[in-house]
């Protein structure tokens, strides 16, 4: 439905896009917040510098990767290596509160909205703020959460205590062998919750946030809808971007916005209706909490 050649960038001045977006806000009978990396990545949970050689120093200097991504591909030679690197990684991502109060902030924004979020982050920010369960849907998956690795079952398993008990029993780099997890079924190795292949588990809570999304978008689909794309990459753009594009064009209420350090875009066709900041999200949200402050 949308070219390449009609995807465009917005000249609008930085303050007049700022006013728009607190009129949607403010109008908007919905709001369905499309949340990626780059959301989490304003909230101060980078995976490179200074915050990696806070928690990885010791990892990088002994196994040669620089940053929190490559570490998790890394070939290490034994499970308790592994899962020594994941176990410091999941807590500083997962159980570790972000730096900066960007998600607090956008909270503040839509908790008197009839909102819904579509997220592929996997850090669990949206819940540790108090955004309602009901209205969250984690497409990817959850770092607080093991799954079988064959699988055997569509079930997922809370990590918090053993990944609590592997971080403060850890030495050089290595859990105890006692503390690999296993699958409680059929006694293979357990893995994250996180969508990389087909062995990726959708359990019942997973189906029943896709329901309750899905059940919301029929729901609000002829009315004044705002949908806000925070930090979408094209990694995955057929989640969020290309649903949000579609269903704004499907919809002559509704109007999209994107906030994106240097890809927010939109395509010609909702051009009228597309309000695209690109910028540091925590600073855009900020400017607008301030606006309605005024």
């Amino acid at each position: 439905m949308f070219s390449r050649m009609s995807i465009m960038k917005s000249t609008e001045p930085y303050s007049q896009q700022i006013k728009r977006l607190k009129a949607a806000l403010d109008t908007a009978d919905a709001v369905v917040i499309g949340a990626g990396a780059g959301l989490s990545t304003s909230a101060g949970f980078t995976y490179t510098g200074e915050r990696f050689e806070q928690y990885f120093s010791d990892f990088a200097q002994k196994y040669g990767f620089r940053d929190m991504y490559s570490g998790g591909f890394y070939p290490y030679g034994t499970q308790e290596e592994y899962w020594a690197y994941w176990s410091r990684y999941i807590t500083v991502n997962r159980y570790i509160e972000p730096p900066k109060p960007v998600y607090q902030d956008l909270l503040e924004l839509v908790k008197d909205k009839d909102y819904f979020v579509l997220t592929t982050n996997v850090d669990h920010c949206f819940q540790k703020v108090g955004f309602d369960k009901k209205r969250l849907f984690y497409t990817q998956g959850d770092y607080g959460l093991f799954q079988c690795s064959e699988p055997c079952c569509q079930e997922t398993f809370d990590n918090e205590g053993v990944i609590k008990a592997m971080m403060e029993q850890q030495r050089d780099m290595r859990i105890p062998s006692s503390l690999i997890p296993r699958c409680p079924y059929c006694g293979k190795p357990l893995t994250m919750n996180l969508r990389a292949d087909d062995k990726f588990v959708e359990d019942e809570g997973w189906h029943i946030a896709a329901e309750r999304y899905s059940d919301y978008l029929r729901r609000h689909e002829n009315l004044t809808v705002l949908f806000l794309e925070l930090g979408v990459g094209y990694n995955t753009p057929v989640i969020i971007k290309y649903p949000f594009w579609r269903m704004t064009a499907a919809n002559q209420k509704a109007i999209y916005s994107c906030i994106n350090f240097g890809e927010a875009v939109y395509p010609q066709e909702i051009e009228k209706r597309s309000i695209c900041i690109d910028g540091d999200i925590g600073t855009v949200l900020s400017a607008i909490s301030k606006k309605y402050k005024n």
